[in-house]
């Protein structure tokens, strides 16, 4: 199972931290082609969403790697979780219905929250 969990957190914490950098980090101009959604959430609104997305990212690896807290993990990918349902919103009501990646991201979070409580 420890295996199971790094691997498995290790690909969504990458996922994230990379995602939320871009929003962090990146213009509006330059996120439209990857998030068509950018232009109906301000502009504070999405430096903040990837900066939660960083220290989500933050918080599936490093509780259970110095064994501080690490609840701390289960608790991140239950913020990940709640995280798409909110996109998963976005996208229905702005017409777009592309949201299997979102799916996807619950998916690998309920088995992150399932693999953190046997670690």
């Amino acid at each position: 199972m420890n295996i199971a969990y790094w691997i498995v957190a290790g690909l969504l914490a990458l996922f994230y931290f990379y995602a939320g950098t871009l929003k962090v980090i990146r213009s509006r101009d330059q996120l439209r082609p990857m998030m068509a959604w950018v232009d109906r959430v301000p502009l504070p609104a999405l430096r903040a969403l990837g900066v939660v997305e960083i220290l989500g990212a933050t918080g599936l690896i490093l509780p259970p790697l110095t064994g501080i807290a690490p609840a701390l993990a289960s608790a991140a990918a239950i913020g990940f979780v709640l995280l798409q349902a909110g996109a998963i919103t976005v996208h229905l009501m702005g017409e777009d219905r592309r949201i299997a990646l979102n799916a996807g991201l619950v998916a690998t979070a309920v088995v992150i929250i399932w693999l953190a409580t046997r670690l």
